[in-house]
């Protein structure tokens, strides 16, 4: 009888620890998607050390797609438009189109194709509840299973979903970099009326057929690969792209574990003062590059300094 007790008890056990796991899997869903399919505007701010910067986001659907305007709010004047895969820049006084990539300023969004392996490389847990620009959040952590990631912390609206603050700790519970909504409105609150404006309208490429992810970028099977990379990261592209001030296409391997990204840059070595080998830092993200048999390697990612350092050591050319 005490068996069957004993063997009962470590079922229940483990269905409720699958059941808690769904949960904190269905939260992540719901973030993934929320930041996509949501209209809200807001003011966030980004920090790291002592270095503060305040952006203004709007984000809406229409028809057509999703529309975001982020404006730097200190500073320069820098404004981003994203509509469908396309990226405009305020350059030189007018609006420009650029690459469609992340760069750090934007609030960060979850990767939902990814969700589902979080929880081999990160211990997922719910903190409780707390208050973030007026809206309740439910608090996650994400603590990683190894030490070749960062500790993530993120604020969740408990009613659409949005990620309404995100911080990145170190292995010290040290907040590396975070960003956190000051100012949000959410729905029905959100101004519509400057995606009509002439000036998002004559944006070149709007109302086109969507462009390829680089217009001058090629989906390659290069033969570099990497040995060490950390488990859970899987590789989302390989390019051969060209790069502002290097004189040959670059070839760049991305790859992401549902939080983190990291980019592997391969070129030629040409001489230059960036062949020189080298680490900085710039909030959660660290950038490590290195001559290697006549290849400059570059490797950036939101991950601690000696993964990037791990990762560029064990880059190697496989043949194609």
């Amino acid at each position: 009888m005490k068996a069957w007790v004993g063997v009962c008890g470590l079922l229940l056990t483990v269905n409720v620890c699958a059941t808690e796991s769904q949960s904190k899997l269905d939260w992540l869903k719901t973030v993934a998607f929320a930041g996509h399919q949501t209209d809200y505007s807001g003011v966030f701010v980004y920090q790291y050390g002592s270095h503060v910067e305040t952006s203004r986001i709007a984000h809406v659907v229409e028809a057509d797609g999703e529309y975001e305007k982020l404006e730097s709010l200190d500073g320069p004047k820098r404004e981003i438009i994203r509509h469908h895969g396309q990226v405009w820049c305020y350059s030189q006084h007018k609006m420009v189109q650029v690459e469609s990539q992340q760069g750090k300023g934007q609030f960060p969004l979850m990767l939902p194709d990814q969700l589902s392996a979080l929880s081999a490389n990160y211990q997922v847990r719910e903190l409780g509840q707390d208050r973030v620009a007026g809206y309740n959040t439910q608090v996650i952590l994400f603590q990683p299973r190894d030490n070749l990631r960062y500790t993530h912390k993120i604020w969740v609206d408990t009613e659409t979903g949005l990620l309404l603050k995100s911080a990145v700790l170190n292995d010290k519970q040290q907040v590396v970099e975070q960003y956190a909504f000051t100012e949000l409105k959410v729905g029905g609150a959100v101004d519509h009326a400057w995606i009509s404006s002439s000036a998002t309208k004559n944006l070149p490429g709007i109302g086109q057929e969507r462009l390829p992810l680089n217009k001058a970028a090629m989906s390659v099977n290069s033969g570099w690969v990497v040995d060490a990379m950390p488990s859970g990261f899987k590789k989302t592209m390989e390019l051969l792209r060209p790069m502002h001030g290097k004189h040959a296409p670059v070839t760049q391997l991305v790859f992401s574990d549902g939080l983190s990204a990291i980019s592997v840059f391969v070129e030629l070595a040409d001489k230059d003062e960036d062949d020189n080998e080298g680490l900085s830092s710039r909030g959660a993200v660290n950038l490590y590059h290195k001559v290697v048999d006549n290849h400059l390697y570059n490797v950036v990612g939101e991950v601690p300094p000696t993964t990037v350092m791990q990762v560029l050591d064990s880059i190697r050319y496989n043949g194609k």
